[in-house]
């Protein structure tokens, strides 16, 4: 369920009002933790941090004229997403979220490859989020995605 907003503030006030308190606070806690590189916008319907072109002039090799992307997050139908594209390519990571997430968050983990959903707002671990946010910068990320991605 992608959004046609083009600002995030635009997104935020399309969102149901049982699901902005959550929406928001992720995002406070992304930005408040998330290393200093790492851009704010609208990035495939949903709200997303990338690494823009100014320290990745290559873009994104889907779609080249795309930033870099990182993390979004987004109010689907059915439950409240957090993508995040180094749990996908770092296993050791992915290791630490699953650990931490089985100690510090109510329920069970629903997630794919880069997706964790969360179907009840309320059960949503921010402060771990907020942490996942923080463990990579912009060049962590770059030389992680090329050295996994960029064939």
């Amino acid at each position: 369920m992608q959004s046609k907003a083009t600002t995030v503030e635009a997104y935020l006030q399309e969102l149901p009002a049982d699901r902005l308190p959550a929406m928001e606070a992720l995002r406070k806690a992304i930005k408040k933790n998330m290393p200093k590189g790492f851009q704010e916008q609208m990035n495939y319907g949903m709200i997303g941090y990338v690494v823009p072109h100014k320290l990745y002039p290559k873009g994104y090799h889907c779609n080249p004229t795309d930033p870099l992307p990182f993390m979004n997050i987004a109010s689907q139908k059915n439950f409240i997403a957090v993508y995040h594209m180094g749990i996908y390519a770092n296993p050791a990571l992915l290791k630490w979220f699953t650990t931490e997430y089985g100690k510090r968050a109510k329920g069970k983990l629903d997630m794919g490859k880069s997706c964790i959903r969360f179907k009840k707002p309320e059960q949503i671990p921010v402060d771990l989020i907020g942490e996942l946010a923080a463990k990579m910068s912009p060049a962590d990320w770059i030389t992680l995605y090329e050295s996994t991605f960029k064939k």
